[in-house]
């Protein structure tokens, strides 16, 4: 874990601020990415399940939507799968 969004994290090692920074926010959206398998599919409801177990700040739709636009993950244009990549 990059030392730049321990700050972000609270003891547990959830996310707990929203940084303000683009460049921050995307290491945060790496770091949550990882709780996500390769090559699993999940259902919208399981990518809630996923996020709300690693953020306290109750704003799943932001961190979804994030991980979308930043390639993180991916999903059917209808959002009934979604899938993380596999790592380069």
């Amino acid at each position: 874990m990059k030392n730049n969004i321990l700050r972000f994290l609270d003891k547990e090692d959830r996310i707990k601020i929203w940084p303000s920074k683009q460049a921050l926010k995307l290491e945060v959206l790496e770091y949550l990415s990882g709780k996500f398998e390769c090559g699993r599919s999940y259902t919208e409801r399981e990518v809630n399940e996923v996020i709300n177990n690693w953020h306290t700040f109750n704003d799943y739709f932001l961190l979804r939507r994030g991980l979308i636009d930043a390639g993180l993950l991916s999903r059917t244009k209808d959002g009934a799968k979604y899938w993380r990549e596999e790592d380069a």
